[in-house]
């Protein structure tokens, strides 16, 4: 009897031994990071292998994959219906987030120079700074941001195309819905599309085929959208009344605000030229410039289209749908139009292109440090592409943009975006704390520094939420704690010097861009919290089940991630 007895405590025990295991073995994983060895010590271990990824892209690749990735259709779109609301004050709405974005970019630059020439993007940066599973989730955000993004691109890009078709009486009314601007069927839960998949595949094949030839190709259809914009906006200005700019903030403060946080999402694309680390020629002298100068260069194109829609017709006036052809419209210059659309579709092509390629370099780094299958890093050895991860993402974004009306998700989208532009922010202040390299930092002395930077996140969040539902005061209070726990890091840390490009004003403008991103995250859509959530913990799973068991911060046979010394 009593040795029956002895039995269950005997089983319980053991279960409880096996189960503080693998919680044990979990935070051990989870907590891994990727060493930063010296130049030195990586030469020795760097393979000279030849079928990898190979360095095609100059300065002016680099440049035109960024605004090849930012100006899609929105431009012709987002100016318009954003001035209704701002009026001509929209035009500080797109310098507001266009600052707010050159912040983010100056972390990018400085961690681009900072860490060697090899794909990952905010992936590595997090995986060196933080931890594995940080780094898993920061890859899983961002990642289901890419799918959505290039299903809901696709499906404009084919109804632009059918659109453009449509001006020529031979197409008018005689192309078939399924074709290209969606056939809903089963009450709408699926809608087919064959022209999306059918241009994902052409896009796939030329990434497929090589970096330089898709460069090329973005490079034209970029230099084309540009020089549109461009004519565009010289047609426009002789056209404009300034008479139409007054007042210029008819809606106040609150409204140009409020219109910074919509627009900011139009910026959003510079960080691909980070991931094109691996195929740079000079990546420490080309990538900063690739990353501030395409920024730059859209800053200037979006300005310019709001300084000429707003003066053109009065605010009130501009419509919904196309305000900016709409207004050439109503000057009687219909070419122009015509113009705007050849744009649009030249602009989501290579939208579509480069978020093709930013999403196959993801899967590749994965692939290399096994967090996910190895077959992912292979690299094709005369094509020097990684043509199974390119395939893969083709055929995700096909089936998506193919058999579903992926519009529906646009307004979850934007949450991998904002979380890894933070995380990368947050990865700035944390390699430059001295002594980081060294591991003779203390662990209570890190512990500190993580606490300020999650008060920064979460005041940006509360703000944001306050500023939201109308409470601008408890706003203003989230701020001035943000700025406290910012001045806490100052006062507490050392930050060395780096060699390279140096974000400015460390840790100052690294906190500000965290304090804003989580401001505007604040502002998306409550499903996309829910999204965050929801992704966060599925991927855990994931990891716990999978990743912990194959990751390897060090993959043998591969390029060693190493630091630029100070």
């Amino acid at each position: 009897m009593g040795a029956r007895n002895l039995q269950p405590s005997s089983s319980s025990s053991s279960s409880s031994s096996s189960s503080s295991s693998f919680f044990s073995r979990f935070c051990s994983s989870a907590l891994r990071t990727k060493p930063l060895i010296s130049p030195s010590d990586a030469s020795s271990n760097r393979t000279n292998s030849g079928d990898g990824l190979v360095r095609r892209l100059g300065v002016i690749d680099l440049v035109l994959l960024g605004v090849g990735a930012s100006i899609g259709a929105g431009i012709f779109v987002v100016t318009g219906t954003v001035a209704h609301d701002a009026g001509p004050g929209v035009t500080i709405s797109f310098t507001l987030a266009g600052v707010s974005c050159i912040l983010n970019a100056l972390c990018y630059a400085e961690l681009a120079t900072r860490f060697p020439p090899v794909v990952g993007g905010a992936y590595l940066y997090t995986y060196a700074a933080f931890n594995e599973l940080t780094a898993f989730l920061v890859f899983a955000q961002l990642m289901l941001d890419y799918h959505i993004a290039a299903a809901s691109i696709a499906r404009s890009l084919a109804g632009y195309i059918i659109s453009f078709l449509e001006i020529f009486p031979l197409f008018k009314d005689n192309i078939p819905n399924w074709l290209g601007n969606g056939q809903e069927l089963l009450g709408g839960v699926i809608s087919i599309n064959v022209l999306a998949p059918v241009l994902l595949a052409l896009l796939t094949f030329i990434l497929c085929w090589g970096v330089g030839e898709s460069s090329t190709v973005n490079s034209i259809m970029t230099s084309l959208k540009v020089i549109i914009v461009v004519c565009v906006i010289l047609t426009g200005a002789f056209e404009v009344d300034v008479s139409n700019w007054s007042p210029f903030t008819p809606n106040g403060f609150h409204a140009v605000l409020t219109g910074a946080t919509v627009v900011f999402f139009a910026y959003v694309g510079f960080d691909a030229v980070a991931n094109s680390a691996e195929e740079s020629k000079n990546p420490r002298r080309d990538l900063p410039i690739g990353i501030i100068g395409s920024l730059l260069i859209c800053i200037a194109l979006y300005i310019g289209v709001c300084l000429v829609i707003t003066g053109m017709v009065p605010y009130y006036l501009l419509g919904e749908e196309a305000p900016l052809a709409a207004a050439f419209t109503s000057k009687g210059l219909k070419f122009v139009s015509f113009l705007i659309s050849v744009g649009a579709i030249a602009g989501l092509t290579t939208t579509l292109l480069v978020g093709l390629y930013v999403q196959s370099r993801l899967y590749l780094g994965l692939g290399r440090d096994g967090l996910l299958p190895s077959f992912f890093s292979d690299v094709h050895p005369k094509r020097h592409t990684p043509i199974i991860s390119q395939v893969w993402v083709g055929i995700i974004a096909g089936v998506l943009a193919g058999l579903f009306n992926i519009h529906s998700l646009s307004h979850i989208l934007s949450v991998g975006t904002l979380t890894g532009y933070s995380v990368v922010s947050a990865c700035v202040i944390t390699l430059r704390w001295k002594d980081k390299t060294t591991r003779q930092v203390s662990s209570s002395t890190w512990r500190e520094g993580v606490i300020c930077l999650i008060v920064v996140a979460c005041s940006g969040f509360g703000a944001g939420v306050f500023y939201r539902y109308g409470s601008l005061w408890v706003s203003v209070v989230a701020a001035v704690l943000a700025l406290l726990a910012s001045i806490a890091l100052y006062l507490r840390h050392t930050y060395g010097d780096v060699a390279g490009f140096p974000c400015p004003g460390v840790p100052f403008v690294p906190a500000l861009c965290i304090f804003v991103n989580m401001f505007l995250f604040a502002q998306l859509h409550q499903e996309a919290w829910v999204r965050f959530v929801v992704v966060s913990i599925i991927m855990i799973i994931v990891y716990a089940f999978y990743g912990q068991h194959h990751a390897n911060p060090i993959p043998q046979g591969s390029d060693l991630y190493f630091q630029v010394p100070g």
